[in-house]
């Protein structure tokens, strides 16, 4: 009879000598991502907006880690991680750390909060480390690229005109994907090495639905965490997964269960919107005129 034995992170290869960034990794997915790496070798970064939260998450890490400040609501912050990192190789950069369905809110820069924290923080940081990354980057998006048909308010990012939490959370989802979309195209026209992928948790129940939206939301959230969410350990597995397995740049990893609520890592599909490459690269552009930041000429420090 076959092995049905599903993958998970007691299968994550020796990774020793290599080192991850892995941001909001102070706790939840993050921090259960950031440990399993950890313990398979590799030297592991906690990019976190309160260093000294940070440091005790860190303590819960069983190897070799480091704590570094970074608010991705702050392009200056973004630009003083990178300034700070010296040119040391980079093998792999996790861009985990989110906002979910906040009030409205303005981040340092002037963006609205979650497109401003989920990806135009992530775009930044990426393209500024990427001369010096050597393998993947992996993103986290959601399954709530999807809700409602959600697309990108270019005429109104900010959603100024109609501000909804959920299409705000949706809209900064699907820029997760489309720019993981774009930058696997540029990096496979310049022949790179290095890969973008994405991941998406499924449902599993984290601090981020505990700070999501109204009380009414929150106390949604908090039974449906308790009927039908996973573990934070098992919502790390996709991200896992797109960081170590031999995958295709711009694969999407997701639980294998029903509705991908739950489950086993495997590749998953996206939307139509998702994968409208147009669109991608309108996004692109647009969120480089946002952050000042440009794709760098170089990818990939060892390749060079």
């Amino acid at each position: 009879m076959a092995d049905k034995r599903k993958w998970n992170a007691n299968d994550l290869p020796d990774l020793g000598g290599r080192t991850a960034v892995v941001t909001g990794a102070n706790s939840g997915i993050g921090l259960t991502a950031a440990d399993a790496l950890a313990r398979a070798g590799a030297h592991v970064v906690l990019a976190v907006r309160d260093p000294e939260r940070g440091r005790a998450a860190a303590n819960k890490v069983k190897g070799s880690t480091e704590v570094r400040r970074l608010d991705l609501a702050d392009l200056s912050s973004v630009r003083e991680f990178a300034d700070s990192w010296e040119g040391r190789p980079l093998d792999l950069l996790v861009n985990n750390a989110g906002v979910m369905m906040l009030p409205k809110q303005r981040t340092k820069d002037g963006f609205e909060m979650q497109f401003g924290t989920n990806h135009l923080g992530h775009f930044a940081l990426t393209n500024l480390l990427l001369p010096y990354v050597t393998d993947r980057v992996v993103t986290v998006a959601s399954g709530a690229h999807r809700w409602g048909g959600a697309r990108i308010h270019f005429d109104d990012l900010n959603l100024d005109t109609a501000y909804n939490p959920q299409r705000a959370y949706a809209q900064s989802k699907l820029a997760n994907l489309l720019f993981t979309l774009e930058l696997q195209r540029r990096l496979a026209e310049s022949r790179s090495p290095v890969r973008a992928l994405a991941a998406h948790p499924g449902y599993s129940a984290t601090n981020l639905q505990s700070h999501a939206g109204s009380s009414v939301a929150r106390a949604f959230m908090k039974v449906g965490n308790r009927l039908f969410a996973q573990d934070d350990r098992a919502g790390a597995l996709p991200t896992l997964y797109a960081a170590t397995q031999d995958l295709p740049g711009a694969s999407y990893v997701g639980p294998d269960g029903l509705g991908e609520f739950r489950g086993a890592p495997t590749l998953v599909g996206r939307s139509a919107a998702a994968s409208d490459a147009g669109v991608a690269r309108r996004l692109w552009t647009v969120s480089e005129e946002l952050t000042g930041v440009v794709y760098p000429l170089t990818v990939g420090a060892s390749n060079a």
